[in-house]
């Protein structure tokens, strides 16, 4: 999905449920608030990353945000940024799928600047039902532990499937692995450079250096 530039005067943010059981579930008492807090004459656009664009008047976003969360949803950045997490619908229930994970994850990475938008799915089995080997960063749920991949690329004539990064992980080792990926990404990328081709261009030995993980727990 490309980008749009933002119309003069106005602003573009980016709403979403909270991660839960279910997947991308929202109430129509929430989307009568997105409609009524946006105003007649806003653009509002479903984006396939989980996420509703909603541009509005610049000087009504500290007012519109408000009210959008008193609903119970999350308001984010639009553009450039990490996205919020694109979940599974946790069909195995909250706590055998990593729901807590999952919510921590998300509330560590949405928002984030970066180059270019990057997209993290995560699994909460191997069904993968959210897609996380299509994506820029993914994480799947393997009973007890996670396994994160990278460069999933799915446009184009040029796709790719993410790498494994990391398999064997422990719950606590996730976040500060994705953060460091991240931020190796943002301090490495020449200008707007595609994650994808980033990971394919410094290789999956040097990212692991920088996540500071292994391939496996026994590598």
């Amino acid at each position: 999905m490309m980008e749009t530039k933002e119309t003069p005067g106005k602003t573009k943010i980016a709403v979403s449920t909270p991660i839960q059981v279910g997947g991308n579930v929202i109430t129509p008492e929430q989307l009568t608030v997105i409609a009524s807090a946006a105003g007649p004459e806003a653009h509002i656009e479903i984006t396939p990353f989980r996420q509703i664009y909603v541009e509005i008047a610049a000087e009504e976003k500290e007012k519109v945000t408000e009210q959008l969360q008193q609903a119970g949803l999350q308001v984010y950045p639009a553009g450039a940024v990490v996205k919020g997490l694109i979940a599974c619908q946790f069909c195995k229930g909250a706590e055998d799928a990593g729901l807590a994970t999952a919510q921590a994850i998300h509330q560590a990475i949405a928002g984030m600047a970066a180059p270019v938008p990057i997209k993290v799915a995560y699994a909460g089995c191997a069904l993968g039902t959210s897609e996380p080997l299509l994506k820029d960063i993914g994480v799947v749920k393997m009973k007890d532990t996670f396994s994160i991949y990278v460069g999933g690329e799915p446009k184009g004539i040029k796709t790719a499937i993410a790498e494994p990064l990391a398999e064997g992980l422990k719950e606590e080792q996730v976040i500060p692995a994705i953060m460091k990926v991240i931020d190796f990404y943002k301090s490495n990328a020449k200008g707007k450079e595609k994650f994808a081709k980033f990971v394919r261009r410094m290789t999956l030995e040097k990212i692991r250096e920088a996540a500071g993980v292994a391939v496996s727990p026994n590598a």
